[in-house]
């Protein structure tokens, strides 16, 4: 399974990777990942009229949209967007970070569940 990955270079600005999270079959049509270790679960609505400007993810965590549409900038300018369903790690805990914008002017609505 293929995630986005929002991290911080050594240039100090963040970018767009990808990590392969890998699945195994075991059960016939069911694949599955080995765990990985968390350590909470925090649940988000956030409004339309939210604009942080450039930040840093709080800490090492995946980000599940549940409902709406998030874009995300990087340091050199390039956008992404993330819709209901997706999934990405925020590791950009330093450096000048990223901008998250709402799409739409709808609120959105995540679930991030903490690494660190």
């Amino acid at each position: 399974m293929k995630i986005t990955r929002l991290y911080t270079g050594g240039d100090g600005e963040s970018h767009f990777g990808y990590i392969e999270v890998p699945l195994e079959n075991i059960r016939g049509k069911v694949e599955y990942s080995e765990p990985i270790k968390a350590t909470g679960i925090l649940f988000r609505e956030i409004g339309v009229e939210l604009n942080p400007g450039w930040h840093n993810a709080p800490r090492r965590q995946f980000v599940i949209v549940l409902e709406g549409t998030i874009e995300i900038e990087v340091g050199d300018g390039t956008k992404c967007k993330f819709h209901s369903g997706d999934i990405f790690l925020a590791e950009d805990t330093t450096g000048r970070g990223h901008i998250t914008r709402e799409v739409d002017n709808q609120p959105r609505k995540t679930v991030s569940v903490t690494l660190d």
